[in-house]
């Protein structure tokens, strides 16, 4: 039978405004250990540490540990306890191009709301000093990530994310393994980093939105105000936007911003991610970092 409390030497308040749910079953935190097969030498960010399960056999593992998270007591206990470095603040207003560069190469670990979840992968898988991204999510996300051409489930994240990384769903997790429980299921999942050229984001951004706003015609009607050359392209313009590959979509953006610069410029897309907070539904493992500094914990 899993755990069913948080740990006892974790005193602080859940807090519904951030959607905390504290992953507490060891045979979970178990498995998510063996497939991190973290080494010495590993340099690890982990976003969502929460109380801190995951972080303290991750600071056991390596060295180089740290850790985002958002709840300033959350964030105080893991640095008193694991004397941990431990950045509190938004995920999604923290320099992530930065904060992976100083780890270089990163492996990237951790719990991601919901409702963040899509825009924070977006932002660091195609960043070049990340290796290896595993997280928590949601079941119905970590679907559409892994989502493949053709399938209902397939869209924009899906195309975002495996342009870059290859995806693969590791293992679900009950409800029963957090306190509290969530409503929705939660799967564990390994984006690992491939080889990926350059490409002109705002113009993917623009092609993916016009293509799946109307998924059910066909892509010479979908993409019709953008004009692309389909003769040029190599790509039916009669198949639907749920049947191109990342590759394909990639293509057209290139073709309608031609030039190297576009492309090198937009590339990377995780920098900076403004400073709106946002309701967090937290139903994924704990995370950490190595030093901390809580200046940035109002929201807490």
């Amino acid at each position: 039978m899993p755990q069913t409390a948080l740990p006892r030497q974790v005193r602080v308040p859940i807090r519904r405004r951030f959607g905390q749910h504290f992953l507490v079953d060891e045979a979970v935190v178990d498995r998510i250990f063996q497939a991190l097969a973290i080494r010495r030498d590993d340099r690890v960010l982990e976003i969502g540490p929460g109380t801190g399960v995951l972080t303290e056999r991750l600071c056991a593992a390596t060295d180089r540990v740290a850790a985002i998270e958002i709840d300033r007591d959350l964030a105080a206990a893991l640095q008193a306890r694991l004397g941990a470095e431990v950045i509190c603040a938004d995920a999604l207003a923290t320099d992530l191009a930065a904060t992976t560069n100083r780890l270089a190469p990163c492996r990237v670990v951790g719990n991601l709301p919901y409702n963040v979840a899509s825009a924070l992968l977006a932002r660091l898988s195609p960043l070049a000093s990340v290796r290896d991204i595993h997280v928590m999510l949601q079941a119905e996300v970590a679907a559409r990530l892994a989502a493949q051409p053709g399938t209902k489930a397939y869209g924009r994240l899906s195309v975002l994310v495996q342009h870059h990384c290859d995806v693969q769903v590791l293992f679900a997790v009950g409800a029963a393994s957090f306190v509290p429980a969530p409503k929705v299921g939660s799967a564990f999942v390994r984006l690992a980093q491939k080889p990926s050229a350059p490409y002109p984001a705002g113009a993917l951004r623009r092609v993916l939105a016009a293509a799946f706003s109307a998924r059910r015609k066909t892509v010479a009607n979908a993409l019709r105000s953008l004009a692309p050359d389909w003769r040029e392209l190599g790509i039916d313009p009669q198949r639907r936007a749920d049947g191109l590959h990342p590759g394909e979509f990639v293509a057209i953006a290139r073709q309608l911003v031609p030039g190297p610069a576009a492309g090198a410029a937009e590339h990377v897309a995780g920098g900076h991610g403004g400073t709106a907070r946002r309701k967090q539904t937290r139903h994924g493992a704990d995370g950490k970092e190595r030093q901390a500094s809580c200046a940035d914990s109002k929201s807490a």
